[in-house]
């Protein structure tokens, strides 16, 4: 495992330091000092386009299609200097538009398919979410519903997905659709990208118990798409939809513990001005937390230089989503011990985001930041797939222990 990062790297990184400077003002103090949500939101967009303005998304995709054909090396010091200086990569639909699909076109789509989504996505006019888990089949999703057939040159989709991010503002949605109906399992699985705004499509919001109504229903009523939005052969998406996952988790290895030691960082502070660092057993518990976050680095660097010599991601992304999911509901309980009651009165404002961790920047006394990454962190050990499937993951690919057995296939 490499630590040291190459000369171009530190050159890249001089050159985000550079925009930095040049474009925040003198005394910003992060995204989440701004505790107006309207105000937060906008300097999101704002900033997602001053980072496309200088070339800042996207650095790994190649020159054609907009981006700058730099190393993951460069996309981890980017991040690395955004979290230092407060601000984000992206905005929150950027998970599924620019990482998960982005990533998935680069890969499997066709030159005509490049070209007609990848600039859009990049500049932010075109907003994506994602159509995998259905009710009945999240964790196990080779048992999905949703079904579609070819009629002329359109699919016609009827089905129904849940826990649909960001659906409500998309104009998007990628959708995995069974398209072989004698197929069983994982088989004659298509992978189909279909236009949100048209009659056979509907949008229902789902209010979360932080208030929020980030999640939403999305029902397939004779939905259509043209033939030729489908990424990879009909029947087969699987290997398509684990691609896309292996997107997601990858450069997250190695970013993910950046952004949880930032707010490790605030949560220590917290700790010592309210004076519960004195507790022998709190300091304790954030001992536990930060040698838990230097853990994960360390295997965020052990998968990056992987992937950096040309290694499949493999079983070892479950192992990085099971440790930092699982991190996060420990390291947030801990955060609501130490505001005690204090954390029952809320002040500031939620995070922007459902998942991972608080807005850089937040106050370290924001009550309702710390509320809200809690109750986020609920559903870490589930979405992306649960930790009862990653250590089942894990121990069948990697210790090599006996499969469990597969539930039959419903009829």
């Amino acid at each position: 495992m490499d630590l040291s990062y190459p000369p171009d790297v530190e050159e890249f990184r001089v050159e985000v330091r550079a925009v930095l400077a040049e474009e925040l003002p003198a005394d910003f103090a992060g995204l989440g000092a701004l505790q107006d949500q309207a105000e937060a939101e906008a300097f999101v967009e704002t900033w997602r386009a001053t980072l496309h303005r200088r070339r800042l998304l996207g650095v790994t995709w190649p020159q054609e299609y907009g981006g700058r054909g730099l190393s993951r090396l460069h996309q981890v010091a980017l991040v690395e200097e955004l979290a230092r200086a407060g601000v984000p990569y992206g905005a929150p639909y950027d998970t599924y538009a620019l990482k998960m699909l982005g990533s998935t076109l680069l890969r499997f789509g066709t030159p005509e398919q490049k070209a007609r989504f990848l600039p859009k996505i990049l500049s932010g006019e075109e907003h994506w979410c994602q159509g995998y888990s259905e009710p009945g089949s999240g964790s196990d999703l080779a048992s999905l519903r949703t079904h579609g057939h070819l009629d002329g040159d359109e699919w016609v989709i009827n089905g129904q997905k849940i826990w649909t991010s960001h659906a409500f503002s998309a104009d998007w949605i990628f959708v995995l659709t069974r398209t072989d109906p004698d197929s069983v399992r994982n088989r004659g699985i298509s992978f189909l990208l279909v236009p949100i705004d048209q009659p056979g499509v509907e949008i229902r919001r789902i209010r979360q118990m932080t208030g929020e109504s980030e999640f939403c229903e999305v029902f397939f009523t004779d939905a259509r798409t043209a033939k030729e939005n489908v990424i990879g052969k009909p029947g087969e998406g699987w290997k398509v939809a684990t691609a896309l996952l292996g997107h997601e988790r990858g450069e997250e290895a190695a970013t993910n513990p950046i952004l949880f030691r930032a707010e490790l960082d605030r949560l220590i502070a917290l700790a010592q001005e309210s004076g519960r660092a004195d507790d022998p057993s709190i300091r304790q518990r954030l001992a536990d937390a930060v040698v838990r976050v230097e853990v994960m680095r360390q295997l965020g660097y052990r998968i990056l230089t992987g992937l950096t010599k040309g290694s499949e991601l493999g079983a070892v992304a479950s192992v990085s989503k099971l440790y930092w999911s699982e991190y996060h509901q420990v390291v947030t309980e801990l955060a609501e011990d130490v505001l005690g009651l204090r954390g029952q009165v809320l002040t500031g404002r939620l995070p922007l985001r459902a998942y991972r961790a608080d807005d850089p920047g937040v106050p370290s006394s924001s009550t309702a930041s710390w509320a809200g990454v809690w109750m986020a962190s609920r559903s870490g050990t589930i979405y992306a797939g649960t930790s009862q499937i990653q250590r089942n993951i894990i121990s069948e690919t990697i210790l090599g222990l006996p499969r469990e057995p597969r539930p039959a296939a419903r009829t």
